[in-house]
């Protein structure tokens, strides 16, 4: 039997301890492809919600952030809510499990679709925490410039309060699929160009990537999944997420999804593929997520995607058989 190389057991070879990641939902973010700027309407299985369990549930403010607006009202509440939000989270994981080092996970939204300034602060504040070794920043290969990708590359020597460490910086890009005109079907409003290219720039600086996979998205058959993995990993990103397709409402595809003409990826599709998928992985790439799933009342499709503890169940018996634990 072989252990697989996940992103847990790469960071406690590293740090000889277990590190654990915080998410963090930052009001006032958005996105480029939900504000006009590259599309409208967001991709089509975008309900954002669904990903943000920290995001604040109080109504929250019209203003949405551009990085071509230098102003940010919301800049004073916006670091109140990163620190609440990890302090909550510190302490949970430090009494459930003696936690003692943390990633800060910039999750919601485009976390780099900000002014500059906006993100030195949030980033900064961050790394200030104590018992912090590093950040991971979700984003998009269209919402990443030059100079903040140089900043990234500074921000690794950061001195925090406790210690000159160099940090972890993590950037984590939507890949999704390498086909063009499956990204076009999604509404993603950029090609796999954009995405070479980006990815490139950002190892470029000694950043470390994680890409992110969707299996099962309209028009896909598994023979195109397992070909946008491989060349997702000719990028020579470090780790990689993957994730089901599914359909929560107040979506694009719920309509596809509702009128027939989009059927979600069944259970035994997508373990057969992710399976697969990971036996082509190289030692170096670490596995940061194998599947996804909602458990409320807004998943309309496929159901097995409301039970987490039971997918991971079933994934874990596909790996054994194949000699391998995750």
């Amino acid at each position: 039997m072989k252990e697989l190389n996940t992103i847990g057991r790469y960071w406690r070879k590293k740090y000889g301890e277990k590190v654990y990641k915080i998410p963090i939902s930052i009001s006032g973010f958005t996105c480029p492809n939900i504000d006009g700027t590259v599309a409208k309407g967001g991709c089509t299985f975008c309900e954002n919600d669904s990903f943000a369990p920290n995001l604040e549930k109080e109504k929250k403010s019209d203003f949405k952030l551009h990085p071509d607006n230098p102003d940010n009202p919301l800049l004073e509440n916006q670091l109140l809510q990163l620190q609440t939000q990890f302090e909550t989270t510190k302490a949970n994981l430090t009494k459930k499990f003696g936690a003692k080092k943390f990633i800060v996970y910039f999750q919601s939204f485009t976390n780099t679709y900000a002014p500059i300034e906006t993100l030195k602060a949030l980033y900064e504040k961050a790394l200030s925490f104590d018992d912090v070794i590093g950040l991971s920043i979700g984003t998009r290969t269209d919402s990443i410039t030059e100079e903040i990708l140089d900043y990234l590359q500074v921000l690794r020597s950061f001195a925090g309060t406790r210690t000159n460490q160099t940090k972890e910086i993590w950037v984590e890009y939507g890949i999704q699929t390498v086909y063009d005109e499956i990204l076009d079907k999604i509404n993603r409003g950029h090609d796999f160009a954009n995405i070479k290219e980006w990815i490139f720039k950002t190892k470029q600086r000694g950043l470390l990537v994680c890409g992110h996979m969707i299996f099962g998205l309209p028009g896909e058959t598994q023979e195109m999944m397992l070909h946008s993995v491989e060349e997702s990993l000719k990028l020579g990103i470090d780790s990689i997420k993957f994730h089901p397709l599914y359909v929560v409402e107040n979506t694009i595809l719920t309509k596809d999804y509702k009128n027939g003409t989009f059927i979600p990826i069944d259970e035994k599709l997508y373990i057969d593929t992710l399976v697969k998928s990971i036996k082509m992985l190289p030692k170096n790439v670490s596995i940061s997520r194998v599947t996804a799933g909602i458990s409320d009342d807004s998943l309309l499709s496929p159901m097995w995607c409301n039970d987490k503890h039971k997918q991971m169940f079933n994934i874990k018996q596909a790996l054994l058989k194949e000699g391998l634990i995750y």
